[in-house]
């Protein structure tokens, strides 16, 4: 009897201690599994990359960046982890050889540190160091801004501010721009505005 009891206190530890560690052990596949899956998604690497998108032979934007991430997953979208910079241009850029004089047709450019654009939903989002600037020599600067080309808006919900030439500071928390940057305003905004000519009168 007390042989039995002897076995039966150290059966039952080992044998818990077996399961426990079988237990462990999937977990661990698991982890490993999900490892492997997230290093062998296909990625599509190009270095050096100067893209123009146009409609209709007229030029909308132009990307450049260091380098561009293409993940081929369910859903598709690049990454641009290295910075970005891209140009705006008017209705008047187009594709002929003869009027690709790119400098007078500029809107505005944006650049950042980082940009992640969705192929689904065609919205680009940039982040880090985002300064934005149009042909005015006005200044715009945030941590995350947003350009969405299907309702042609840009917009961000972070600290943003804007500098304009005439010396007008404007800061805020929310943003919101026409896809030109020409008509803007701030969800909840303050700063010193500079105005010509006598008020009173």
């Amino acid at each position: 009897m007390k042989q039995v009891k002897w076995l039966t206190g150290i059966f039952l530890p080992a044998l818990l201690m077996a399961m426990l560690l079988l237990a462990c052990e999937n977990d661990l596949k698991k982890v490993q599994q999900i490892s492997a899956q997230e290093v062998n998604k296909p990625v599509d690497t190009t270095k050096g990359v100067d893209v123009i998108y146009s409609d209709s032979a007229k030029v909308k934007s132009r990307i450049l960046t260091p380098l561009m991430l293409r993940h081929t997953v369910a859903k598709p979208y690049y990454e641009m982890p290295k910075g970005v910079k891209i140009i705006f241009y008017d209705d008047k850029m187009n594709l002929s050889a003869k009027n690709f004089n790119a400098d007078k047709h500029i809107i505005f450019t944006v650049v950042a540190d980082y940009s992640i654009t969705s192929n689904d939903d065609k919205l680009v989002e940039l982040r880090k160091n985002v300064v934005v600037t149009n042909t005015a020599g006005d200044v715009f600067k945030t941590q995350q801004l947003f350009y969405d080309s299907v309702k042609k808006i840009i917009y961000s919900k972070v600290d943003c501010l804007l500098t304009k030439v005439d010396g007008t500071v404007l800061d805020g928390t929310g943003f919101t721009s026409n896809e030109t940057f020409t008509q803007y305003h701030f969800d909840h905004g303050k700063g010193k505005l500079i105005t010509s000519g006598n008020l009173a009168e």
